[in-house]
């Protein structure tokens, strides 16, 4: 069902769940566990997490996680986040376990009455957050079908965060200037921030869904709320920037047009860089601000200072290395980016389908001398692509799918090389958007793309599928070097070829949606919304069509389409 897959196409690229999802807020253990001394000694725990110290949080969480809820919560987060970055099961099971008993150290300072005290105020918030915890790992490990189905959960964290809301609205004016309100605040703010964007996001005909579920999304609320979060001083302050570092520096580019406010970003970053210049996450999202700027070798420094800065959790080290690998394919280094495909074939369990098609379709972009002196076999490597798939809850995952849809020629006795693999997933994942900044590493893209359009045209074994694929990528950069006419030509030849093309289905409606952008970017706001609607409505059942949806709907809400927001009635094809 359509409808219940849609935003799997966030299954695959590590840190887009770790942290828009998940929250932490270690504290410190203190001989007096009542409210006030946990939230003061909160933030001393958080320092050491920002200060990578993750087993000095957790064991100053342990002791108490059982009788404070906000040790229970720290505790449960941590592993949470461990859990998310190695998706091994024994880690899954220990987040899942800790999971469940701090609900249960939560609803124990629970009440139903209406006159709630402060420490069943802050019991109500923290359920919640536990709650939403709980179904984002149910996500990781069972897919979008297990949290739809698990929606009461998401819902009933939803409503507790709404209730608390109404409550900071009732509370005296005496009240609010105590600390322990600043810190409630800050929860409902990230809180109620991270649900409206969350479900911002979300193409039209999922949101019916969500909304029969009782949610509703609005961005500029969402932003709001978590722009006064991430400036409360309170202890999940770092919870609302890390979600906002997200959509700005992430789902704005994987999920969107690749339209991204890093001033906004650098802003929130800035403090945290300050106080924490070692931090692991602070170098990360400093190297993630400087590859989105287009400045890729002060990006690889950072990422690898990242790499440096602490051992404890190498996962950490793995979302670098994924982020390495395309600053290097964005400068056409493949030997630098082959370097990291294989140490995280070697090291990281997220997709092994995924890195072993992307170690692969870089080494293919390498003359064949080079492979084999690096002792690869690029046939054999394709060949493993499709039994490497995961299966979550009997569903593919879209990302590896279409990797091993790629990969399956390979495994014919006389197979076909796919013409720039490396350059394709670099769309998959927007790169295009990014390495477009940079005209000079643009033009050698372009000339890479030119070379093989020549050698198609002289291969015996030519595939109109492979030519159309070149031409889309042809038009992307010659759009991104302000070469219109020339782009529209390229997108034109791939939309006039529909009915030849026989494998690659994506190719059409990306390549309507690209020439829409192409439009809006000519200043003709109508031509793009048509041609866009026309890649919305008339494609089905196609590689990628949840991301592209995902795109089409960040598109259209960038032009001021209401249809973004209402589902239309299907036309004609």
């Amino acid at each position: 069902d359509p409808n219940m897959t849609q935003i799997q196409s966030f299954g695959l690229f590590p840190l887009e769940l770790i942290i828009f999802h998940i929250g932490f807020a270690p504290i410190k253990v203190s001989p007096v566990i009542d409210l006030e001394s946990a939230l003061k000694d909160c933030s001393s725990a958080l320092q050491l997490f920002l200060n990578n110290r993750f087993a000095d949080a957790l064991a100053l969480l342990k002791p108490w996680k059982s009788e404070s809820m906000y040790h229970a919560m720290g505790y449960s987060s941590i592993l949470v986040m461990q859990a998310a970055m190695t998706f091994e099961p024994k880690d899954m099971d220990a987040a899942m376990t800790s999971l469940r008993e701090s609900l249960q150290t939560c609803q124990r300072f629970q009440t139903f009455s209406k006159e709630k005290k402060k420490e069943e105020m802050h019991a109500e918030l923290c359920y919640a957050e536990v709650l939403l915890q709980k179904a984002a790992l149910t996500f990781l490990d069972e897919s979008l079908i297990s949290f739809i189905k698990g929606g009461m959960k998401i819902r009933h964290s939803y409503q507790i965060y709404k209730d608390c809301q109404d409550l900071s609205n009732v509370i005296k004016d005496l009240e609010k200037q105590k600390s322990t309100y600043v810190h409630f605040k800050g929860g409902i703010n990230m809180g109620i921030g991270s649900f409206n964007l969350m479900l911002s996001l979300l193409p039209s005909r999922v949101i019916r869904l969500m909304e029969f579920l009782g949610f509703s999304g609005d961005r500029e609320l969402g932003l709001s709320e978590l722009r006064e979060g991430a400036t409360s001083n309170s202890l999940r302050s770092i919870l609302s920037t890390l979600t906002l570092l997200m959509f700005h520096l992430y789902i704005t580019v994987i999920l969107g047009t690749g339209e991204t406010n890093l001033a906004e970003a650098e802003a929130l970053l800035k403090p945290y860089v300050e106080k924490f210049p070692n931090g692991a996450l602070m170098l990360f999202y400093t190297a993630r601000i400087a590859l989105l700027k287009g400045d890729f070798t002060f990006a690889q420094e950072k990422f690898l200072a990242c790499i440096a800065a602490q051992e404890e959790w190498r996962q950490i080290h793995h979302l670098c290395y994924w982020e390495l690998m395309w600053a290097y394919s964005f400068e056409l280094r493949w030997k630098e980016a082959y370097r990291y495909a294989d140490l995280l074939c070697k090291e990281n369990k997220w997709s092994q389908a995924v890195y072993a098609f992307q170690k692969a379709a870089i080494l293919s972009m390498l003359p064949e001398e080079e492979v084999t002196a690096l002792g690869e076999d690029v046939a054999e490597l394709f060949r493993q692509v499709d039994g490497l798939r995961m299966r979550i809850a009997g569903k593919s995952i879209p990302t590896e799918k279409f990797a091993a849809k790629k990969a399956q020629r390979y495994s014919s006795p006389h197979p076909a090389k796919l013409p720039v693999p490396a350059l394709e997933m670099m769309y998959v994942w927007n790169g295009f958007t990014v390495v477009g900044k940079r005209p000079g590493l643009t033009q050698n893209i372009l000339a890479t793309l030119e070379e093989a359009d020549e050698q198609l045209r002289n291969d015996p074994k030519y595939h109109l599928d492979d030519q159309c694929v070149v031409q889309l990528l042809k038009g992307l950069c010659l759009r991104h070097l302000g070469r219109l006419i020339q782009a529209e030509h390229c997108f034109n030849h791939v939309i006039s070829s529909e009915k030849d093309i026989k494998h690659d289905t994506y190719l059409v409606p990306f390549t309507m949606f690209e020439l829409g952008l192409l439009h809006k970017q000519k200043g003709d706001i109508n031509m793009a919304i048509t041609v866009i609607q026309n890649a919305k409505v008339n494609y089905k059942d196609y590689n990628m069509e949840s991301r592209l949806h995902f795109r089409i709907h960040a598109a259209l809400n960038s032009m001021g389409s209401f249809s973004a927001k209402l589902p239309p009635s299907r036309t004609p094809a």
